[in-house]
């Protein structure tokens, strides 16, 4: 003989309960664990565009002449993406000097990083450019009066 229950069905609905809730934890659960991994991606995409930048733009007023400093920066970036993760076709360098010419003393250098952080585990990214964000960073550095 059955225990009856309060609501006279018996025990036919036993054992739904924890299916109910794995179901239910699951479809909560893979959107808040995909969220935090696209932040986690968005954060360590901050972090590399702020590095790239600012390497490039130290290595970039080192340099003897202004072809061998814009080649050293984007050295510089495509190293400081890797170093983090990321790819180096997402990334665009851009350079701007004032005054023009890049390797007068006293001249401000600025590098500017743009990164284009794909949302993670999308198959076929490539073809349906999907994106979870654009970051940009710049820094500045002076060309030293000695040399």
């Amino acid at each position: 003989m059955q225990p009856s229950s309060p609501d006279g069905q018996g025990g036919a609905e036993r054992g739904s309960a924890v299916v109910e809730f794995t179901f239910l934890s699951l479809l909560l659960m893979v959107p808040l664990v995909y969220f935090i991994i696209t932040m986690g991606q968005l954060q360590g995409g901050s972090f590399a565009v702020v590095g790239a930048a600012d390497q490039a733009a130290k290595v970039f007023v080192a340099q003897a002449d202004a072809a061998g400093g814009q080649a050293a920066a984007e050295q510089a970036v495509l190293l400081a993406l890797a170093d983090h993760g990321h790819d180096a076709a997402n990334a665009r360098i851009e350079t701007s000097c004032a005054p023009a010419d890049c390797m007068a003393p006293g001249s401000a250098v600025t590098v500017t990083v743009r990164l284009t952080v794909p949302l993670p585990f999308v198959p076929f990214n490539e073809t349906l450019g999907l994106n979870a964000g654009q970051l940009t960073a710049s820094a500045t550095q002076l060309v030293g009066r000695f040399r």
